[in-house]
């Protein structure tokens, strides 16, 4: 599905992926089919004219919080959940390089092996020459989601927006899968979706994007063109905006 830039309506995006996404049909690790998807569809959306930034979780290696449920120390168990992003971040570089984009990984976590350490201005320049900057390392602090990362980093990156790839086509009023009737949202503002304890980021996440005035677009990945259908528009999405 080829978009033109003329119709892309962001110059610079924030992709924010869960890592559960990179499973596949696997119970655990990275299906390289799956990344090398996502890759194509990023390079489509970068080739059309959007500079794109993402932000990976590492839910398909490790939980923080799973690890703290089951007796770990909280603060180590974010640890080890933000170097299973960097390793995501990783994955999701090197699929874009196979299929022909530039792209950089950066961490605010000690990664010398695969990530440059996270500076804002060196980011801001590798996506000014067109590449694709994937984030790992969460904000490099416990107690942080990669979902508050994703906004955080859309601030710095001075993104347009932010695009919440998922399984469905935006937000519900319940989950889809298990209430078929339910109803999906066109439009929420930020603190309809606070008021409303949507899940589908948490509330740090919409606090920050709300602060920053940055929309976001919630749609879903499935399908070709899904990343530069969500940009330009034609792919039906939840958009939470101010009003």
């Amino acid at each position: 599905m080829a978009i033109a830039s003329t119709s892309l309506k962001y110059r610079r995006a924030l992709l924010k992926l869960s890592g559960e996404m990179l499973l596949g049909s696997q119970a655990y690790g990275v299906d390289n089919a799956v990344t090398s998807q996502f890759a194509r569809e990023i390079k489509a959306a970068a080739d059309a004219g959007t500079q794109i930034c993402v932000v990976i979780g590492g839910g398909n290696i490790f939980r923080g919080m799973s690890g703290a449920a089951s007796g770990m120390d909280r603060v180590k168990a974010d640890y080890i959940g933000m170097l299973a992003t960097v390793m995501n971040a990783v994955a999701i570089a090197n699929a874009l390089e196979q299929c022909g984009a530039k792209s950089v990984v950066f961490s605010p976590v000690a990664a010398e092996i695969g990530a440059r350490r996270f500076d804002r201005d060196a980011a801001l320049r590798e996506l000014e020459t067109g590449a694709v900057v994937v984030f790992g390392g969460g904000t490099g602090n416990p107690y942080f989601t990669t979902d508050t990362t994703g906004a955080l980093r859309a601030a710095e990156m001075n993104c347009d927006v932010i695009l919440k790839g998922t399984k469905v086509d935006g937000i519900y009023a319940a989950d889809p899968s298990i209430h078929p009737d339910a109803e999906r949202y066109d439009r929420l503002t930020y603190d309809e979706a606070l008021a409303r304890n949507i899940q589908v980021m948490d509330a740090a996440a919409f606090a920050i994007a709300r602060d920053a005035e940055i929309p976001i677009v919630v749609f879903s990945l499935h399908g070709e063109g899904s990343i530069a259908g969500a940009l330009s528009g034609v792919r039906p999405s939840t958009l939470v905006t101010a009003s």
